[in-house]
């Protein structure tokens, strides 16, 4: 086990350093009276069943919800046998892990892609490989390519991706990659792994893309999703939709990790979305974002130098910008934190096996307009120091 390179950023990110660093929510898109609301009537109503223990599944007043919430999207599932409820997804990616991987078995993901989720599958020694990608995704003609590499020497267990705002370049995989990466998973049998916190809240133009799972004819998609995203991370749900067979795995591995998700949380967030508060926030949070980025773009086009790029997402939290390839952002934290004041996540970390040192993730959610626009001040300052 290796500690999270943002987490141990986040332990000493003092308030006089503003942060680019963490994955945060913007703390006024919580729907906080509303919780509290629903948190009174639960408990008024039916704290005999929300303060006891759950079903290993999760609450079936949530799973219907739910059901109901992703056919909005196209989603369609066989009932509430094939959902799960989790412990955000953080907790289903570690399932997937038990679940599916040997030592030695391939897992491909995209590259760069969430770090967590590294952390989570290698702790089952897999040899992962990562599939670079463009600005429609991930290049699904290499993924093929590597699919026919490998057959004969092992087992692919899985492809993993974030199609929709991803974590962490904030890319948005076309509709023609979608349907392009089906085919190919369909033509060498392997399961695609679908993590989509970041496609309820999609703030670019026209509708979000259609989810992988919405478009998969054969069962082969797992679908993961999150509240931290569309309500609070406090709240610590996720949910997985997949075959019956696939989520009673599930259940036998949770039942062994913490029997079940938090009773209580999941009567509230199924209150929030019999009710609607997740529908009516969703839009409230888009504005929010949008705005964010912007200014992030903005920024980052008055202050740094013509040798940086970075990505333009239309969904998710970040920001992947692009320094010479001279800069290693891992040494240039350090002075970018106590000299500048300024803090981010070096890129190095989201490579599953690819060494590159000159990329960084920004995180626009989280930080205030102010802080966007001084932090990437300060942070052009630091880069050009490094240039020179």
């Amino acid at each position: 086990m290796k500690a999270s390179e943002i987490r141990e950023l986040l332990k000493w990110v003092t308030e006089n350093v503003i942060s680019f660093g963490g994955g945060m929510p913007d703390p006024s898109s919580f729907p906080i009276k509303d919780i509290m609301e629903i948190t009174r009537d639960v408990l008024l109503a039916r704290a005999d069943k929300a303060l006891q223990y759950g079903a290993t599944g999760g609450v079936a007043e949530l799973k219907e919800e739910l059901i109901k919430f992703m056919g909005k999207v196209g989603i369609k599932v066989d009932g509430p046998e094939s959902v799960i409820i989790t412990v955000g997804s953080q907790e289903a990616l570690d399932i997937i892990g038990r679940l599916f991987i040997n030592p030695g078995d391939y897992v491909i993901t995209e590259s760069p892609t969430y770090l967590a989720a590294l952390q989570a599958f290698r702790i089952y020694g897999p040899r992962i490989i990562g599939i670079p990608m463009d600005e429609e995704g991930l290049k699904v003609d290499i993924l093929e390519e590597t699919l026919k590499k490998i057959s004969d020497d092992g087992k692919v267990k899985f492809v993993y991706v974030i199609p929709t705002g991803q974590n962490p370049t904030g890319i948005t995989m076309s509709r023609e990659r979608r349907k392009a990466l089906l085919e190919v998973a369909s033509r060498y049998d392997v399961l695609i792994i679908e993590d989509d916190p970041y496609g309820y809240i999609y703030f670019g133009d026209g509708e979000s893309p259609d989810r992988l799972k919405a478009m998969d004819s054969e069962g082969r998609v797992i679908y993961l999703s999150t509240f931290s995203k569309i309500a609070a991370p406090g709240l610590r749900l996720g949910w997985v939709a997949a075959s019956r067979e696939v989520i009673r795995w599930f259940e036998l591995a949770k039942q062994s990790i913490d029997l079940h998700t938090s009773t209580l949380n999941q009567y509230i967030a199924a209150e929030l979305l019999k009710r609607g508060v997740i529908e009516r926030n969703i839009p409230r949070i888009k504005e929010i974002y949008r705005t964010k980025r912007d200014l992030m773009l903005q920024a980052l086009g008055e202050y740094m130098p013509d040798s940086v790029s970075w990505t333009k997402p239309s969904a998710g939290m970040f920001i992947w910008l692009t320094a010479p390839e001279n800069i290693d952002t891992g040494e240039m934290l350090n002075v970018a934190i106590r000299k500048y004041g300024v803090a981010y996540v070096p890129g190095k970390s989201f490579y599953p096996n690819e060494e590159r040192r000159n990329d960084m993730r920004l995180n626009f959610t989280y930080p205030t307009p102010q802080q966007i626009f001084e932090g990437i001040r300060r942070l052009s300052l630091a880069i050009r120091e490094y240039i020179q």
